[in-house]
C-alpha cells in the first residue's frame, strides 16, 4: 500500500500500472523523438540533431530505470518455477526458457551499461553489446511464441513456431463472425475483449522484434538495414500499442 498526497491508497497492482505506463510513456517520447529525427535527417539536419539527442536522453534514462528491474525478474521466475500450471509441456519449455534467458539478458545489459558510461573498464565493450543484442532478440522472440500457440489453442489451430501471421489472420475471420452474432453474453464478451488484447500483444511484440534484430551486426538477418526513421516508426506504433492495451485492460476489468 502507498498513501499519495491526496489521501488516496494505492494498491500494489495499482503501483505496478502507473509504472508501466509512465515506461510506456517514455518509450513512446523516445521512439516519437527518433521518428522525427529520422524524417528531418536531410530536410532539416539542425532540427534533426535536436531530436536525436532527445532520444538518446530518454534511451538513457530508460536504460537506467531497468537497472532495478532485476528482482522482480528474479521474484517471477521464482514464483514461475517449472512451469507447473501451464497447460502443457511445450508452453512450459518456453516459459522456462524465456525466464532463463531473461535472467541472463538483465546482467548483461547492466554490463553494457556500465562500460557505455565508462564506470567500469570492460575488454571489447562491442561483443559485450552483441550479446546484449542477441539475449534481447531471444527473450522477444520467446514470448512471442508463448503468446502466439496460446491464440491458436484457443481457436484449436495446429501452431508451428511461424504461425504468427496465420493467428492473427484467423482471429480476423472469427472476429467477422462474431460481430455478425447478436446478444453476445458479458462473459462471451469478456472473452473476445481479452483475445482482441492478445491479438495486440502479439502485433506489438512483433514490432519489437523487428527492431531487436535490427540491432544485431550487420550480415545477420536485417540486422543494421533500419534507418533511422524505420526504427522510430516501429517503436512509436509499438509504444502507442502498448499504452492502448493498459487502459483497453482497465477497461475490461471493470
Amino acid at each position: 500500500m502507498l498513501n499519495t498526497i491526496t489521501g488516496t491508497t494505492l494498491t500494489r497492482c495499482q503501483i505496478k500500472r502507473i509504472i508501466r505506463y509512465e515506461r510506456k510513456v517514455m518509450k513512446a517520447l523516445c521512439y516519437s523523438a527518433k521518428l522525427v529525427a529520422g524524417y528531418h535527417a536531410k530536410r532539416n539536419p539542425d532540427l534533426a540533431k535536436r531530436y536525436a539527442t532527445a532520444s538518446s536522453k530518454i534511451s538513457g534514462a530508460r536504460a537506467t530505470l531497468r537497472l532495478i528491474d532485476d528482482i522482480p525478474m528474479i521474484q517471477y521466475a521464482l514464483e514461475y518455477g517449472l512451469g507447473e500450471n501451464e497447460p502443457d509441456r511445450v508452453m512450459a519449455v518456453l516459459g522456462v526458457t524465456a525466464n532463463i534467458v531473461d535472467l541472463i539478458y538483465y546482467p548483461i545489459e547492466k554490463v553494457c551499461w556500465l562500460a557505455e558510461h565508462k564506470i567500469v573498464d570492460v575488454k571489447n565493450a562491442d561483443s559485450w553489446d552483441n550479446v546484449n543484442s542477441i539475449f534481447w532478440v531471444l527473450s522477444v522472440y520467446l514470448n512471442l511464441m508463448r503468446l502466439v500457440i496460446m491464440s491458436n489453442k484457443y481457436y484449436n489451430f495446429n501452431y508451428h513456431l511461424f504461425s504468427t501471421f496465420r493467428t492473427m489472420r484467423n482471429f480476423s475471420l472469427n472476429q467477422e463472425k462474431l460481430n455478425r452474432t447478436a446478444n453476445l453474453s458479458d462473459l462471451d464478451s469478456k472473452t473476445v475483449g481479452k483475445h482482441r488484447l492478445e491479438m495486440v500483444s502479439i502485433a506489438r511484440i512483433s514490432l519489437d522484434f523487428v527492431h531487436a534484430v535490427s540491432t544485431l551486426p550487420k550480415g545477420y538477418l536485417w540486422g543494421g538495414k533500419l534507418t533511422t526513421f524505420q526504427v522510430g516508426a516501429i517503436g512509436t506504433i509499438s509504444a502507442g500499442l502498448g499504452i492502448y492495451q493498459i487502459f483497453a485492460k482497465r477497461r475490461l476489468n471493470k
